[in-house]
């Protein structure tokens, strides 16, 4: 094959990976290459792992403009736009701010510092570029719309100054591999015009390794090391290096500053996990004077963080488990449905449910539609429409039997093997009996599953007259599972193929392909 279709979710084309090389996934060099230790614990090493042994590679053609939907995708700017952007609020010189958290007063010190350094260096107009990270995080991680929409509050309530600030999403993921990773993060900058970098205390850190022995308590990387390797880092070419040291939050001047070595007694350290724990529990802003002990107090300090963005942080903090968030960047799932359809719920998420509609009236796929037209032809449920991964099924259990998404340990399915090449569905009043044994195997306790074969996608919901040319016997956990073919009946191919030889012959190859991508774990009976 010399090219590859890529395919998101919901049936997208995004784009052709050309001259495609398929080479071995080798984890383990990788991980130690990387992160210079194997370690299970390690959350994107645990990612990496999770992959397949083989990796394909190539040219990617992408077909138009990715757009996630999400309601982020005016803050994606390509390179070239950032550039337009810094131009047209006459920078002279760009420095760039990572950041996967919310923006707190610490943060905003060191932006503002880092400009008034570059000031004094003589240029007239530096811009910030407040970059959010917007690849894949780990999953105690805050959600990136969750940040993006505090750090509009931040610039909205001036704790920056948006005149002299550009908030663009960087779509790189995070890794946690500290002095590697932030090398990158650093450079990668520079593709978009920033000359600047600024880093801090412990960046791209993670917490220590259960596997840790002799300091199991310290994080797994030293704090100063990522600031120490970048700074002599070869290939910055003429980047450089805004470097911070830890800062604390000054009691007597409720600001984020250095620590005075000559009063200690008036800075304190507010963690990431303290803000956590504050958001959790709603705190609200400190009495004066000031406690040491904010946690223990349950408050705030003074100036730590706007008070519209600490809101937006307690919301998400009090409503974790909300499937409202969007963790990263991932195009939202869309699903094109028939007509006849009343959707409840957002597709992609939980409480998404599709009926059949008659009027105002709810309506079952599997009770209320016959099973035969009045031409005698067999009527398909379409519950997968062809090119999609997005495991829906009619459910047998919800009152209307409404089409939703599958679930497994409390997540939403999708079928990580690719998308589905063909429409996949259920004929109406038919159900795999569990107590008729069919070559010693009962059935699998569920309407009768069909894949319709000719390659056009249908709406999901819509009822189709079709074709049946054959079956596939499955089994699947000692239970007999039949996948009947079968052929729209508008399509040409069902006015001369009768049969599943028939098929093979006019599309040599696709039965093949269909029992290749069937789960592995379901075996032709």
């Amino acid at each position: 094959k010399k090219a590859v279709a890529l395919y998101n979710k919901s049936g997208q084309l995004l784009a052709i990976l050309r001259n495609p090389e398929v080479y071995a996934n080798r984890k383990e060099e990788i991980v130690t290459r990387c992160f210079g230790v194997i370690d299970m614990g390690h959350p994107y090493i645990q990612y990496i792992y999770s992959g397949g042994d083989w990796l394909v590679g190539g040219e990617v053609e992408v077909i138009e403009r990715i757009r996630y939907n999400d309601g982020l995708d005016k803050f994606r700017l390509t390179s070239t736009e950032l550039f337009e952007e810094f131009k047209r609020k006459g920078a002279d010189t760009v420095f760039a701010f990572q950041t996967r958290n919310p923006t707190h007063a610490g943060h905003a010190y060191l932006m503002r510092t880092g400009r008034e350094r570059l000031l004094k260096r003589g240029y007239s107009n530096p811009i910030l570029w407040l970059s959010p990270l917007g690849g894949w995080t780990k999953s105690d991680d805050v959600p990136l719309d969750v940040r993006v929409k505090q750090h509009e509050a931040v610039l909205a309530e001036g704790m920056l100054d948006p005149a002299t600030t550009v908030m663009a999403i960087w779509p790189s993921p995070m890794i946690y591999a500290g002095p590697t990773e932030v090398q990158f993060h650093a450079k990668s900058r520079r593709n978009a015009g920033a000359s600047f970098f600024v880093v801090g205390r412990d960046p791209a850190g993670m917490k220590g390794s259960m596997e840790a022995v002799a300091h199991p308590d310290d994080d797994l990387y030293a704090g100063e090391h990522g600031r120490y390797v970048l700074q002599m880092s070869p290939g910055l070419g003429e980047m450089e290096m805004l470097s911070f040291d830890k800062v604390f939050y000054d009691k007597a001047t409720s600001t984020m500053r250095d620590k005075d070595p000559s009063r200690p007694d008036d800075f304190i350290s507010i963690s990431g996990s303290k803000m956590r724990a504050l958001a959790r529990a709603g705190a609200t802003p400190c009495p004066v004077p000031i406690p040491s002990d904010v946690v223990a107090a349950n408050c705030v300090p003074q100036g730590f963080m706007v008070p519209s963005g600490w809101s937006i942080v307690v919301d998400y903090y009090q409503n974790v488990a909300s499937d409202r968030w969007v963790p990263w960047s991932k195009q939202k799932p869309t699903a094109t449905m028939c007509k006849d359809t009343h959707k409840e719920g957002d597709f992609g998420t939980k409480g998404f449910m599709l009926f059949r509609k008659d009027g105002h009236d709810k309506k079952s796929f599997w009770h209320d539609l016959p099973l035969q037209d009045s031409k005698g032809s067999y009527l398909m449920v379409t519950e997968i429409p062809a090119f999609t991964s997005a495991k829906m099924e009619v459910s047998k259990e919800l009152p209307n039997n409404p089409i939703i998404q599958d679930e497994k340990h409390g997540q939403l399915r999708y079928y990580r093997h690719g998308v589905f090449p063909f429409n996949y569905g259920m004929f109406p009043r038919t159900w795999e009996d569990p107590d008729v044994a069919v070559f010693g195997h009962g059935g699998d306790n569920d309407p009768l599953d069909v894949i319709e074969v000719s390659g056009k996608p249908r709406k999901m919901g819509s009822v189709t007259p079709v074709k049946v040319i054959g079956a596939i016997q499955l089994v699947d956990e000692g239970e007999m599972d039949f996948k009947i073919i079968a052929i729209n009946e508008d399509d040409p191919l069902a006015r001369t193929v009768d049969s599943v030889t028939e098929l093979e012959r006019v599309k040599p190859g696709l039965i093949d392909r269909l029992k290749d991508w069937l789960p592995p774990h379901k075996q032709p009976g």
